[in-house]
């Protein structure tokens, strides 16, 4: 008893150690694995003490894995895994290979190990990556089914695969002459149980869950379902394996019956909770004092590591014909050390491979790349972005976009962009179509681009929110945009991106979550749907018609709740996450406070009088006036001197807006008005000096493949689709605007 008692101890310290790390981390705005693990260390061993037996801990550690596989697998199903096979397997295959013979042939050059097998063996431990903790950040970030998710889960499970053969293989190496049987024995072993998985998940798991799901017991549905996962991940342990292949390939099974959801469902609180026991434990394996002793050596081998491989990873991913976004961010996504690592390093310390003081430094290496996973997936976009700044760089990837397949009708004009060709995407494009509206497609999915290649819609290959893909959508000519893309982020930058290439464009975007209405709505969509609200106001209006309410009434009622962002059916946001979105929102875009002065043309007047966004191309965020903070300013909020307001936008954007604020831009000088050149204006050709001498206006700014210029050089040549912002009387303004068009 006295053991036991023991053990719910140890098991409610890590739980609520867990729960104040995670709190913290949360309120911090990062990830909270990091609370976790963080939590971990310092109530384990090498912290206060709290815990010393860590056996217990480790064994439920397991089972949260082993869930956390299972869920992925049932999300993770296997059509979605077909459109990712190539990079699964053969792009698996070279970066685990790749990595191997590098750290061999190094290791073996600077002296770090003795022999090629063992630089083989370390090799191995540094190929593999951390499934739970990509997966952990991708799923706190809303990202596990974009492209890039995706492809680094995709990756990621050929690894954990791949696990199982090299538990087998490398302790063979230590005698070469049995390593021909021993390969032939691993390989039959996988074989024997993949066949057993197909025979079992199209057979006998389909009609074994649907006799479960008659007896209408969620309590024996759910014990059906654990029981499944880990009978599974036992059986793969047995046979040598790793326990990550069994629980994905028993999620894998569930996935395509018509119980997945409800299994997902009853699994994920077990999930979570177990997973936070799971980066706890790694966070007991850190000995702070080895940290500290050998700093200089682990932080160069964190670098070395997580450089090493990512620079690996990145050419891959480019290979197989993904985008630089998202080759930058799967290989930040997948350039740490592995926590199955700790097994084969594990096996490498009791067969002599490694010395016991390398698999110390080793193991606070590991501790430290899982660390800072999330925040290398955190800032993987924006370096993508300043990448693509580099002029070399970006003449490299338009010429590769050139060359990458498309199909764009010659001077397309008056359509509809689509970005996104997903569930919700092609039912856009559906409807579309079925009227007879010109559609282009934007979508990053090889597979997806085969329906459209097979149906004859126009599309365009690569990243919704890449500024190259967007110059070549004719945003300037386009009646409007759907954003159907599964990323938060991603929409979020192509809302503002379009808005830079067309600030007059109609823009509906799709909100993820209830918190992105405001955002989306603020950062220029004139449309945002939430797809659970909208099936809530049909639910609803079939409900009114039935009871007799008449279909106008109904009609009336669901406008007005669109018309307000759906705020009469929203749960209320707290003033914290209103903090949280506002802040995760401008971590993504270029954003600065500015104070208006005193004396400014804007005091006095409302965010609708100044037109801020379309005059300068800056969103304002946040108003702060003295203690009081307003997120989501409306239209009708009135600003004065001395306010501070956080503007996102362009570094230029910003500074058109400080020269309005500031009255260099002055709005009392005249009409200010944003007006586009299309293809058979008479003005494509003239300069800005030309129309000051003849029409008595000026051309305050000037838009060009989505980037400003301000000032504007006189002799700037004007070209088709430039939009331009004049500034002069109303008559003559409206004349440029006759005379254009």
């Amino acid at each position: 008893m006295v053991g036991e008692h023991h053990f719910i101890l140890d098991l409610a310290i890590v739980l609520g150690s867990s729960a104040l790390g995670g709190f913290i981390a949360n309120r911090l705005r990062q990830p909270v694995l990091l609370g976790y693990l963080l939590s971990g260390l310092l109530v384990g061993p090498f912290g206060f003490g709290l815990l010393n037996d860590l056996d217990n801990i480790k064994a439920l550690a397991e089972i949260g894995v082993a869930f956390l596989l299972f869920a992925l697998g049932v999300e993770f199903s296997l059509a979605e895994l077909k459109r990712f096979k190539d990079i699964a397997i053969q792009g698996s295959i070279l970066q685990i290979g790749l990595t191997i013979i590098v750290v061999a042939v190094s290791s073996l050059l600077l002296g770090w190990v003795e022999s090629f097998t063992q630089g083989i063996f370390l090799g191995a431990i540094l190929s593999l990556s951390s499934t739970a903790v990509v997966l952990k950040t991708l799923t706190e970030r809303g990202e596990t089914n974009t492209v890039h998710g995706q492809v680094m889960l995709a990756i990621l499970i050929a690894q954990d695969l791949a696990l199982g053969l090299m538990l087998a293989i490398l302790p063979a190496l230590n005698d070469p002459q049995n390593l021909g049987v021993t390969l032939t024995i691993a390989i039959l072993k996988v074989a024997i149980f993949f066949s057993a998985a197909f025979v079992a998940g199209y057979w006998l798991i389909p009609p074994l869950m649907k006799t479960i799901a008659r007896t209408e017991n969620s309590e024996l549905f759910l014990l059906t379902v654990i029981a499944l996962c880990l009978g599974v991940a036992l059986i793969t342990a047995k046979l040598g394996l790793s326990i990550e292949m069994g629980a994905f390939v028993a999620g894998l099974a569930i996935a395509e019956i018509d119980y997945s959801d409800q299994a997902l469902a009853k699994i994920l609180p077990l999930r979570d909770t177990f997973a936070s026991l799971f980066f706890a434990s790694i966070g007991m394996l850190i000995d702070p004092v080895i940290l500290w002793q050998n700093i200089g050596a682990i932080i160069g081998l964190v670098v070395l590591v997580m450089l090493g491989k990512a620079l690996i990873i990145f050419p891959i991913i480019l290979k197989f014909g993904y985008s630089l976004k998202t080759a930058t961010t799967a290989s930040l996504g997948l350039n740490q050390i592995g926590e199955f690592s700790f097994v084969l390093a594990l096996v490498a310390l009791n067969l002599g491979a490694i010395a016991r003081d390398d698999y110390l430094l080793l193991l606070g290496t590991t501790a430290i790349t899982l660390v800072l996973t999330p925040i290398g997936l955190k800032f993987a976009p924006r370096l993508a972005d300043k990448l693509l700044r580099i002029p070399a760089i970006a003449k490299y990837f338009r010429q590769r976009q050139s060359d990458t397949a498309f199909s764009l009708p010659d001077g397309i004009n008056g359509h509809i962009v689509v970005a996104g060709y997903g569930r919700v995407g092609q039912v856009v494009v559906n409807i579309l179509r079925d009227r007879d509206y010109p559609v282009l497609v934007i979508e990053n999915s090889e597979a997806a681009i085969q329906r459209l290649r097979h149906e004859g819609i126009p599309y365009i290959f690569g990243d919704g929110d890449s500024e190259l893909v967007l110059e070549k959508a004719r945003l300037e000519t386009a009646k409007a945009l759907a954003i159907a893309l599964p990323d938060p982020n991603s929409t979020r930058l192509l809302l503002k991106h379009a808005l830079e290439f067309a600030p007059n464009l109609n823009i509906v975007a799709r909100s993820h979550t209830n918190s992105e209405i405001d955002l989306l709505t603020q950062l220029g969509a004139k449309e945002v749907v939430q797809p659970e609200f909208e099936a809530a106001l049909e639910m609803g209006a079939s409900m009114l018609g039935s009871l007799g309410e008449a279909r106008l009434s109904i009609d009336e009622a669901i406008r007005t709740i669109r018309t307000n962002r759906y705020l009469s059916i929203r749960p209320k946001l707290t003033r914290h996450s209103l903090k949280k979105d506002v802040s995760d929102a401008a971590d993504h875009i270029h954003n600065e406070w500015v104070e208006i002065p005193n004396p400014s043309p804007l005091h006095g007047m409302t965010l609708a009088e100044a037109n801020i966004r379309n005059l300068t191309g800056v969103t304002v965020m946040t108003v702060q006036r003295g203690n009081k903070t307003l997120y989501y300013p409306k239209g009708e909020r009135r600003l004065k001197s001395g306010d501070r307001v956080l503007v996102v936008g362009q570094r230029a954007e910003v500074s058109v807006f400080q020269d309005l604020i500031r009255g260099h831009l002055s709005l009392n000088a005249g009409e200010l008005q944003w007006t586009s050149l299309p293809e058979d204006s008479p003005l494509i050709g003239t300069t800005p000096a030309q129309l000051e001498t003849k029409y008595d206006i000026k051309v305050e700014a000037l838009r060009r493949h989505g980037h400003l210029y301000r000032p504007v050089e006189s002799e700037m040549t004007l070209e088709q689709e430039d939009y331009l912002l004049i500034l002069g009387q109303r008559d003559r303004v409206n004349r440029i605007s006759q005379v254009h068009s």
